[in-house]
């Protein structure tokens, strides 16, 4: 079974918590803080898998989860950090973010390995929190939650030319021919429901991949049939051999099924809509009426694109047309054909930008991501913890902002999941 798209849920490990410990050694009196701080939660990463082709394994395993660091302990020992989790992918797998479509990675090239979630960081044991007049603080730091995400992994073919058509044109017929692939070839109205791929034998000229995408209908773009799944394929080829039937034995028209399939390519992305592509007028060799192939033609003209005359099942100018290829893909850049978002995160100080604090009544919130930090290091049944706490609410500007909305005392300030009295 081809399986080339899932969902699946991974996350990150947290990190461990900051240890409140202080020394206990015999003849040491007053011995200072030792806590030590939390290790690091496990990152997650996604590496290629040269043995596997598919992404059917994931259809059974859906959650993913790295280790947690540990808990720091006393005499500054410091917690283990959680093993990284690594998740092995087929060579050409996309890794999107599910809930805005962003693509965190595109692992196209063997031994790639790319960092998608990181792992919390280990809290800060209470030894970080001593200063010459809080020398015994009873508090420390909690470990950060690691990164979660549900993740969209798609299965993209790496080839360099993509045979594009509707269904029995002839596309599977012309990749067994020019290639060492043995595709199912048959006289359906129904489509392939799998791509083949195959290496173009050294006669045609230098060696190339050649993909076999599956027929795509009209619709495709909106997803009738499976044309999505058969559309994301083409998205990798450099070009396109749009393979289109000629003899007339099916009452097609050439010309509608060569607007209709560029219409669903430019619904689909209107990059891959301008992709360079060549004709193939197929199936020559049983041509009923002449005027299908020079109207197929004159189109070709006005569109500026060459066309190609073959005969798949006969061989006849097959071996000219990838000859041809073969020599144009020389012209055409390796480039990049999927872009990824830039979205590693990284860690820096709290940054006072993020707080944000409005007024409701009485009540005022604040909220923002050094704010959440910020609790996580306070026992609010401790009184050097309650200095420590209100000295950096100074130092983010957070009581400033609060006159500046005209708090009373008596108000009630929430922050994070704590409702506090403010004091004046």
């Amino acid at each position: 079974m081809f399986t080339d798209y899932v969902k699946i849920l991974a996350k990150a490990g947290k990190g461990g918590d900051g240890a409140v410990s202080f020394r206990r050694e015999k003849y040491v009196a007053a011995g200072g803080p030792d806590g030590g701080d939390g290790g690091r939660g496990g990152n997650v990463y996604f590496e290629v898998d040269p043995d596997t082709n598919t992404l059917i394994d994931f259809r059974y395993q859906k959650k993913f989860k790295a280790e947690n660091g540990k808990n720091g302990e006393g005499a500054h020992r410091y917690g283990k950090s959680g093993e990284d989790l690594n998740i092995k992918v087929p060579l050409g797998t996309i890794v999107k973010d599910a809930k805005t479509g962003k693509v965190l990675a595109d692992l196209s090239q063997k031994g790639q390995r790319e960092l998608i979630l990181q792992g919390g960081r280990g809290g800060k044991g209470n030894s970080h929190f001593a200063t010459s007049t809080r020398q015994a603080p009873r508090f420390s730091q909690e470990g950060e939650q690691g990164e979660e995400k549900e993740l969209i992994l798609e299965l993209k073919l790496l080839a360099d030319v993509g045979l594009l058509g509707f269904p029995n044109v002839g596309k599977s017929t012309l990749l067994s021919v020019v290639t060492e692939a043995t595709p199912k070839i048959a006289d359906y109205h129904f489509t392939t429901l799998e791509p083949n791929l195959g290496v173009v034998k050294p006669e045609y000229g230098d060696s190339f991949v050649i993909a076999d995408i599956p027929g795509i209908i009209e619709g495709a773009s909106q997803g009738v049939g499976l044309g999505i799944q058969f559309l994301r394929h083409i998205e990798r080829t450099r070009l396109l051999l749009h393979v289109i039937d000629v003899s007339g034995t099916e009452g097609r028209n050439p010309v509608e099924d060569f607007q209709t399939i560029n219409e669903e390519l430019k619904k689909y992305s209107e990059k891959l809509s301008k992709r360079k592509q060549i004709i193939v007028a197929n199936k020559i060799d049983s041509m009923q009426d002449e005027s299908l192939y020079q109207n197929l033609e004159k189109l070709a003209k006005e569109k500026k694109l060459e066309i190609f005359k073959i005969s798949a099942a006969t061989g006849q100018g097959v071996k000219e047309l990838m000859m041809h290829v073969s020599q144009v893909l020389k012209t055409l850049p390796k480039e990049d054909l999927i872009e990824v978002e830039e979205i590693k995160k990284v860690y820096t100080l709290e940054d006072k930008q993020d707080i944000v604090v409005t007024k409701e009544g009485n009540r005022y919130i604040v909220s923002g991501v050094a704010v959440v930090k910020l609790m996580r290091t306070v026992n609010l049944e401790d009184n050097e913890s309650l200095h420590y706490f209100h000295k950096r609410l100074n130092e983010l500007g957070i009581n400033q902002k609060l006159k500046e909305l005209g708090i009373q005392e008596g108000d009630t300030v929430q922050i994070s999941d704590w409702e506090l009295e403010w004091e004046d």
